[in-house]
């Protein structure tokens, strides 16, 4: 797989992945074999009701999975469509593994898929977005 690619300067501000930005997530991916991977432990700064993540957060890691898994192979990437489905409570203070990968390619769209789990393996979270590549 590619090396994850720099970030330009402005994208250090990034609210997911920037590492400049004060109130950002910080989300720091990898690349382990074919899939784009982060670990991430959210403190309640981030919860809706008591414990749990809010679910807009929960739905920015997974973007995040996959359209930086697109950025970082250096495709230029915006999502088009993006289906969440939250399976169980992704709880606060918990050790988190988000995941991102390429499904498949048509034309100018990558259909992607993206998880949020325990370190278990219990999947909290999945998405899947259909990304359209630009120039």
């Amino acid at each position: 797989m590619a090396e994850v690619k720099e970030k330009l300067p402005g994208e250090a501000y990034c609210f997911a992945c920037g590492p400049k930005n004060p109130i950002g997530l910080h989300l720091d991916f990898h690349f382990v074999a074919d899939k784009y991977v982060a670990e991430k432990n959210l403190s309640r700064e981030y919860q809706s009701y008591d414990g749990v993540v809010h679910g807009g957060i929960v739905t920015t890691m997974l973007d995040e999975a996959m359209g930086g898994f697109l950025y970082s192979t250096g495709e230029k990437a915006v999502t088009a469509r993006l289906d969440v489905r939250y399976r169980k409570p992704t709880p606060v203070g918990a050790d988190l593994v988000i995941t991102g990968w390429e499904e498949g390619r048509r034309g100018s769209f990558v259909n992607m898929k993206a998880t949020i789990a325990l370190t278990d393996g219990t999947v909290t979270a999945e998405g899947s977005a259909k990304m359209a590549l630009v120039d």
